[in-house]
């Protein structure tokens, strides 16, 4: 079943000097359950797309649905609501609060999306196999642990859609193999789809789908055995 949609999607940017076509007539149709890896080098548009995916940008044109409803677009309230009902983050920066424990940490996003739930954020916990971590604070655990913290809190308020944005950046080849292991993991567990952006074409065993973009363009598009 389809999640998202996006038809004949334009981002275009009015610079002084010149005119930017970050995103030039996008379609991309993704399905429930997938793993898709957007791949291509610098300014080809892959962290843009991410941004009007999640809402945190609009699209000059074109055509975005979300299970089958109009996404909003240069509404701020109405795309902020639509961002903390459906998706969830994992930054290359894992953003944690520093003077919360990891379970704190989890059970901040829960508060701010409405529903407190220690039981789950415990068993998050569990699931990126972090259990007894749980009242350390980030600076007493290694960066692989607080990523897969991060992808635990990501998680928490139980989006429909995770996106990642060089998620493993930061950490050396071993450190990110245990990442996506636990990533994928968690996503199967929870059935939840995803949508990462990375330069490491390494990562993409850990894909259904790999998708390439260049000059704003969707280059390829390929479905992968898992």
């Amino acid at each position: 079943m389809s999640l998202l949609e996006l038809e004949g999607v334009s981002r275009i940017y009015e610079m002084a000097s010149e005119t930017i076509r970050a995103l030039d007539g996008v379609d991309l149709r993704v399905n429930e359950g997938e793993r898709i890896i957007l791949l291509g080098p610098s300014g080809s548009g892959k962290t843009t797309l991410l941004n009007c995916i999640s809402a945190l940008d609009s699209p000059t044109s074109g055509k975005y649905r979300f299970n089958n409803v109009d996404v909003p677009r240069n509404e701020a309230e109405q795309m902020t609501t639509f961002r903390r009902e459906n998706i969830g983050y994992v930054f290359q920066f894992f953003n944690l609060l520093q003077d919360l424990t990891v379970l704190e940490n989890i059970l901040l996003i829960q508060e701010l999306a409405g529903g407190r739930d220690v039981e789950k954020a415990r068993h998050l916990l569990e699931l990126v196999e972090l259990s007894g971590e749980a009242d350390r604070f980030p600076a007493e655990i290694s960066g692989g642990q607080q990523q897969r913290v991060a992808i635990a809190r990501s998680i928490a308020k139980s989006p429909k859609l995770l996106l990642g944005d060089e998620l493993t950046g930061n950490l050396d080849s071993k450190t990110s193999a245990m990442v996506m292991d636990v990533l994928v993991k968690v996503c199967k567990a929870e059935r939840i789809t995803c949508i990462f952006v990375t330069h490491d074409e390494s990562l993409m065993k850990y894909a259904t789908r790999i998708v390439r973009l260049d000059s704003g363009k969707i280059t390829s598009d390929e479905k992968v055995d898992c």
